[in-house]
C-alpha cells in the first residue's frame, strides 16, 4: 500500500508543479526562433572565438573548446576542463549559451567536481536499486527508496545552484561582452537582451521543473517495480 501512494503522490508532484510553472518545451523553442536577433548575431565572431573571448574575460583560459556539430547541446564537462559547443552557429541564442557554458567553469571546482562524481553514483544507485528490485534480490526495498529519496535530493539541489548561478548570470556577461565588441548598436543590444529575458523567463522555470520531473518519474519507476515485485 505504501508503495502506491508514493507512486501515485510522485505522479500528483509532476502533474501539479507542471502545471505551476508552465512548463512547454516546445514554447521555449520557438521562443528561440528570431530571425531577426540571428541576424544581428551573424556579426559576431564564430562559436570557438566567442568562447575563447569569454574565458579570457572571466580570467579562465584554460579550458579546452571543441565543437560538435552533430547536436544541439552545448555543456561543460569539469573532469577534463573542456567546454562542448554543440551547433548553434545559426541561433542568436549561442551569445548566451556560450557565455552559460563559460560561467561553469568559473564556478566552485569543489562543487563541480561534487556534482560529476554524484551524478554518476546517483545514477548508477538508480540502475542497481531497478535490477536488484527486477531480479527480487533486493530486502528493505522501503529503506533503499528512503536512500534514494535523499540522494535525490542532494543531487538536486546541487545541479539546481549550478545551473540557476550560470543561467541568471549568463545574461549580463553577454550583454557586457556584446557592449565590448560594439558590433552592434545600443538598441539592437537592448533587442538581444530582451530575447534573452524572453527565453530566461520561460528556460530557467523548465531547468527546473525538468530536473525535478526526472527524479520524480525514476521515485515512480521504483515505486512501481516495489508494488509489483
Amino acid at each position: 500500500m505504501e508503495f502506491i501512494i508514493i507512486g501515485f503522490i510522485a505522479l500528483i508532484a509532476m502533474m501539479v508543479l507542471k502545471y505551476i510553472f508552465d512548463y512547454n518545451r516546445k514554447e521555449m523553442e520557438h521562443f528561440a526562433e528570431n530571425q531577426e536577433l540571428d541576424e544581428i548575431a551573424r556579426k559576431y565572431p564564430n562559436n570557438q572565438e566567442m568562447c575563447q573571448e569569454y574565458l579570457k574575460k572571466l580570467g579562465n583560459e584554460k579550458v579546452e573548446i571543441e565543437e560538435n556539430e552533430g547536436t544541439e547541446a552545448s555543456l561543460y564537462i569539469a573532469l577534463t576542463n573542456k567546454i562542448l559547443i554543440g551547433n548553434i552557429q545559426k541561433s542568436y541564442t549561442r551569445i548566451q549559451t556560450i557565455a552559460h557554458e563559460c560561467l561553469h567553469s568559473v564556478q566552485s571546482r569543489k562543487i563541480l567536481l561534487f556534482n560529476f562524481f554524484f551524478s554518476n553514483l546517483y545514477l548508477v544507485y538508480f540502475i542497481t536499486i531497478g535490477i536488484l528490485l527486477i531480479g527480487k534480490w533486493l530486502p528493505y526495498k522501503m529503506m533503499f527508496l528512503v536512500i534514494f529519496l535523499v540522494l535525490s535530493m542532494i543531487y538536486y539541489v546541487v545541479r539546481i545552484y549550478l545551473e540557476n548561478d550560470a543561467m541568471i548570470k549568463a545574461k549580463y556577461l553577454a550583454k557586457e561582452y556584446m557592449e565590448e565588441k560594439k558590433i552592434s548598436s545600443p538598441l539592437q543590444i537592448d533587442k538581444m537582451v530582451e530575447g534573452f529575458d524572453t527565453m530566461n523567463e520561460v528556460g530557467i522555470k523548465c531547468v527546473n521543473y525538468h530536473f525535478f520531473m526526472q527524479i520524480m518519474m525514476k521515485l515512480f519507476v521504483l515505486a512501481t517495480l516495489c508494488l509489483l515485485l
